[in-house]
């Protein structure tokens, strides 16, 4: 299982204070030096985190593939464009969430989406789609001719926060509900079966697999044991981690729950 370790929450402490520190790029050899396999960021429209000169220098200057998620604003593809990031995965976004609430609505009328892919292939950039887990979702991702997809797992990480306590601190997608503990064992299985169903219908597509939202050290375990999922993006747990264990420790322990 390959990790890519997010590092926006890196810049979300920065802009916090507005203030020079902490530099996200301070990251990079140490992400590297604790063996993640990939950087990722996301460049939003609002800026809230990653700026445009951050996520100049850490492509720039990192020697690990950097991942650049974005939207579909013609504004930041441009900039994606210039930049040159070796996967770009297009998310959904919305100035008032607080974090990413689901995955891309790739059905219906795609003439952006079309246009936007094969513009970021032409400039030889791996596209990913950032989707819900429904067949339909593998489907159209497979018609549209991306080379990734991954799964939004917000859904699998607010059950398993409501069945454990809210380990965790995860964004709720789904409402809060009081449900037995049986029936909420199931519903976590189930979102599991699912998961693991589209990622080997995504595999026999030709489509490679990545996962990531709201997975920590709790809940990592049964979505890295499925084992056609490549990779899985990981960003605020283990920056949240990292300020009692420091980076370095924080991404080993990652990578230790993700051996299968």
């Amino acid at each position: 299982m390959k990790l890519g370790v997010n590092i926006d929450h890196i810049a979300v402490l920065r802009e916090a204070r507005m203030v020079a520190d902490p530099n996200p790029l301070d990251a990079l050899s140490i992400v590297k030096r604790a063996g993640a396999d990939q950087i990722t960021i996301h460049l939003r429209e609002d800026r809230r985190h990653i700026q445009d000169i951050d996520a100049l220098n850490i492509i720039y200057h990192s020697s690990l593939p950097v991942n650049l998620e974005c939207a579909l604003a013609p504004e930041i593809i441009n900039i994606v464009c210039e930049l040159h990031p070796h996967r770009v995965t297009l998310v959904p976004e919305k100035r008032e969430e607080v974090t990413t609430e689901g995955g891309l609505n790739i059905l219906g009328n795609n003439e952006q989406l079309k246009a936007t892919i094969e513009r970021l292939q032409n400039e030889e950039m791996e596209v990913s789609l950032f989707i819900d887990p429904t067949l339909e979702n593998v489907e159209m991702a497979k018609e549209l001719g991306v080379e990734w997809i991954e799964f939004h797992t917000g859904k699998y990480a607010n059950l398993y926060a409501m069945l454990y306590g809210n380990l965790g601190n995860t964004h709720h997608t789904i409402p809060e509900l009081e449900l037995p503990r049986k029936e909420l064992v199931q519903m976590i299985e189930d979102e599991i079966s699912t998961l693991r169903t589209l990622s080997c219908d995504a595999m026999e597509m030709d489509l490679k697999v990545a996962a990531g939202h709201g997975l920590n050290y709790q809940n990592v375990k049964d979505i890295a044991d499925i084992e056609t999922i490549e990779e899985l993006n990981i960003g605020q747990s283990i920056v949240a981690r990292s300020i009692f264990t420091g980076l370095e420790q924080a991404i080993l322990d990652m990578k230790t729950l993700l051996i299968r």
